[in-house]
């Protein structure tokens, strides 16, 4: 099994280093790691160190440095637009999505999303996306955190636009001829794909979107639901370029 991955602001500088807060709380506590065994730190930004546990406190673990990498950024950038769906669903396609790779999620509020993200509720809600890709990527091993972007949500004519400047720019919908397995892919920039909430992408949506370049594909002839869409196109996605 691979080492555990912990998050920290910043890597250490030095040979030893004493991993405390939250994540050293975990480490100690939940994971109950002893000395001698092995963890991994990760900056998020694509710096990991590996580490030894030299000993282990109340809440904390001190470690000595073993080596030190650094992943680049990946290229092709995935960009997933997610329309906001109802209860944990967004929640469950964010995980799902970050375990497989995605580099930025987008919560899109989309006319036909049932669930409004609005003043506090929506920074709550967008925090749990945070929180849930966070751990997400933790769980991946993953040296490079995805971004959510949004304040806290986008919307269609941010997401028009936002189309409009990317390398590669695709919708997922029911009613496409063309399939995401057949589509021309970029070999560098930006990908993004958009991905409606439970009720769909509306008329006026799509043709917006296709006004910005982005072209209507399907994956096949199953309509998935939103939480289990854009972790199918990922993962035609990363095998089409290699990532896998």
């Amino acid at each position: 099994m691979s080492a555990p991955l912990f998050l920290v602001d910043d890597l250490p500088g030095g040979k030893r280093f004493t991993l405390a807060g939250p994540e050293g709380h975990h480490a100690a506590t939940v994971q109950r790691l002893k000395a001698g065994e092995v963890l991994v730190l990760g900056d998020g930004r694509g710096g990991t160190v590996t580490a030894e546990v030299t000993g282990v406190g109340r809440g904390s673990v001190d470690v000595e440095v073993r080596d030190r990498a650094f992943q680049a950024a990946p290229d092709p950038r995935l960009v997933v637009v997610q329309g906001i769906a109802k209860g944990d669903r967004g929640e469950l396609a964010v995980q799902a999505m970050t375990e497989i790779g995605v580099d930025e999620i987008v919560p899109w509020a989309a006319s036909r999303s049932v669930a409004q993200w609005r003043g506090d509720r929506g920074e709550r809600a967008r925090e749990k996306w945070v929180a849930t890709a966070r751990e997400a990527a933790k769980q991946a091993r993953r040296s490079w955190l995805p971004v959510v972007s949004g304040s806290p949500d986008v919307s269609t004519k941010k997401v028009a636009a936002r189309l409009s400047e990317v390398a590669g720019a695709f919708v997922l919908h029911e009613e496409a001829t063309d399939r995401l397995t057949g589509a021309k892919l970029p070999a560098t920039g930006e990908i993004m794909l958009v991905v409606g909430p439970e009720g769909g992408i509306s008329d006026q949506e799509l043709g917006a979107f296709v006004a910005a370049g982005a072209h209507p594909v399907r994956l096949g002839d199953s309509v998935l639901r939103t939480s289990t869409a854009g972790m199918a196109a990922l993962a035609v996605l990363s095998a089409r370029l290699e990532r896998w």
